[in-house]
Formats: C-alpha cells, structure tokens, sequence
C-alpha cells in the first residue's frame, strides 16, 4: 500500500503516522510538504495531528487553504481513502470534507490521556478488522476535539451508519460523545483520537493498529 502523509508546518504527529505506516504496511509513505501543489499516484492519504499554523484563526483553519490541499480535497473527492487524525479532523471538516466543526473542549483544558471508545461501523475501509461494538482504548492530546454539529447532521451521521468511533464517556463535550466519522461514501475518515500512537504492546497497547490493518488488507 502507497501512502502520503501531508506535513503542515506546526504538524508534530507526522512522523508517529509514518512510522506506523510504514511497520504495518512495510512501505515508506510519502512525506508531502504543504506547498507542494501535485504529489505521486498514492493509495491513502493521511492528515496528521498536531497545531499546523500554530492553530491561528481556527485550528484547520489555514491548512485547509493550503496550496497542497487542493490536491487532497480532489483526491479524496475521487475516492482515495484519507485520513485525518485530531488537525487532520480538523481540516476535513474546515474543508468541508466531513460536516460538522470541533469546538472548544468543554471544559476548557487540554485532554491528554487514553482513552475507551466503541467501534460503531465495521463496514468501512477503516474498521473492518474490528467487532461491531468493540471496546478499543486509544489516545486522545487536543484542545478542541468537542464535535459540533446541528441535530439534523447528528441524526443523518448516526442513521446512515457515519459514526465510526463514539467515546464510552464524555471527555471533551463532544455531541453524542463521538469521537470519528466518515463521509457518506465512508472513503474519508476523521478522528480525534491516535490511532498511529497504539499500534503495537510496546506503545502501551494494539487496538489502533487494525484500523490500519483494515484499510490495508482492503486495498491489497
């Protein structure tokens, strides 16, 4: 599986998602510089975390503008499956990419812990390799992971089978506690929490590592 991990200045999760990838899938992935307008034919793209622009205006906010971006939106558009991790969620939903904005946590401070949440959709790309209800423990570091969207939007999301990921309790305020959605063709997942950072015991855990395992063993 080729992939491409799109670097922002501010990015400090871009090397954890490419070293990931690379021991699951044995390729290195591409590192794909903001102002690169074109990149390589690639399989997957992953938007990594971390506070691309220093979070300026809105976190997302400038990224989503960035030259390299228009190539990500095209792509992603096409239906290569991409990935946004925590900023990366942020950017797909300030592209309009993924419905919906993450707001302020609710409490004010920045969350930096592991921790449960349910599989809610094994039919996508992402979760295949995953039980319908499973318990995963992931990671979570953000300050603005509260997702946010209308009734209407939270309703079509939880009906139409959109929420991937949904937190076993309330960690940041987010609607409906969830934690991952897809778009409506579920070729674009965005997540806040770390897949990238529990992906073998020596991390402290596993479960992240079949969300990659799942997109893999699709594409192959």
């Amino acid at each position: 599986m080729k992939s491409a991990v799109i670097v922002f200045p501010g990015s400090n999760c871009d090397r954890d998602m490419a070293v990931a990838l690379e021991k699951i899938t044995g390729t290195k992935p591409l590192m794909v510089w903001h102002q690169d307008y074109d990149f390589e034919t690639v399989d997957f793209i992953a938007l990594p975390g971390g506070f691309s622009y220093g979070d300026y205006l809105r976190c997302g906010a400038m990224s989503a503008r960035s030259h390299v971006m228009k190539e990500v939106i095209k792509r992603a558009n096409d239906g290569v499956p991409t990935l946004g991790i925590c900023n990366g969620f942020q950017i797909l939903t300030e592209t309009g990419l993924l419905p919906g904005a993450l707001m302020r946590n609710a409490n004010l401070h920045f969350v930096c812990k592991d921790v449960a949440m349910t599989v809610e959709n094994t039919d996508t790309l992402f979760t295949k390799d995953y039980a319908g209800g499973e318990e995963i423990i992931i990671p979570v570091a953000h300050h603005d992971g509260n997702y946010f969207a209308d009734d209407d939007t939270l309703d079509r999301l939880e009906g139409e089978g959109q929420v991937a990921f949904k937190y076993t309790s309330d960690i940041n305020g987010a609607q409906r506690q969830i934690a991952g959605i897809t778009n409506a063709r579920g070729n674009i997942l965005g997540m806040m929490p770390h897949p990238e950072r529990m992906i073998e015991p020596a991390l402290g855990g596993s479960d992240g590592r079949k969300l990659f395992t799942s997109l893999m063993n699709t594409l192959n």
